[in-house]
């Protein structure tokens, strides 16, 4: 037997506030979170309220944290990070602030660095089908495609 717990709007407030602090979110995130918690509709913009009043919720923060982390972590390039905001439905406005984190010299060195280690990696012989694997995996990560095929030449004359 399933027992559901329901919440008061105190209780799903102070938990919401425990969910944001120790990670920044989204709105879209939050409001999933309040509806698995099986808030009502006019609770969960009580709530909202509530979290951005007291700087919780915060998008421009989420996008500049997310658009960091992502690039220094798992090496994304811009589009890549701007399609998974676009994904969590962040502005435009916000998606320019958050990719505007990303400083130039970083931005190309790591590019240089990724597609290097990349190149190591792979095994393959033939060097089509070596260019292909460099772009390809380049590409998925989301970095410029003319950035992509002037390295993939460059390495792979």
């Amino acid at each position: 037997m399933i027992i559901k717990t329901s919440y008061t709007i105190e209780e799903a407030k102070r938990k919401l506030e425990h969910y944001c602090a120790y990670q920044e979110r989204c709105h879209k995130e939050v409001v999933s979170k309040l509806r698995e918690l099986q808030m009502i509709p006019q609770a969960i913009d009580v709530i909202l309220v509530h979290l951005l009043d007291h700087n919780f919720l915060n998008e421009t923060r989420f996008a500049e944290t997310f658009a960091r982390g992502k690039f220094r972590v798992k090496k994304w390039g811009k589009r890549r990070i701007e399609n998974e905001l676009k994904l969590r439905q962040i502005s435009a406005y916000n998606i320019k602030k958050g990719l505007a984190q990303i400083s130039e010299n970083d931005y190309f060195e790591t590019f240089d660095l990724l597609a290097l280690k990349r190149l190591e990696a792979i095994t393959e012989t033939n060097k089509y089908k070596k260019r292909k694997k460099l772009a390809d995996y380049l590409l998925y990560r989301g970095w410029d495609s003319s950035m992509v095929y002037n390295k993939v030449k460059e390495l792979i004359p």
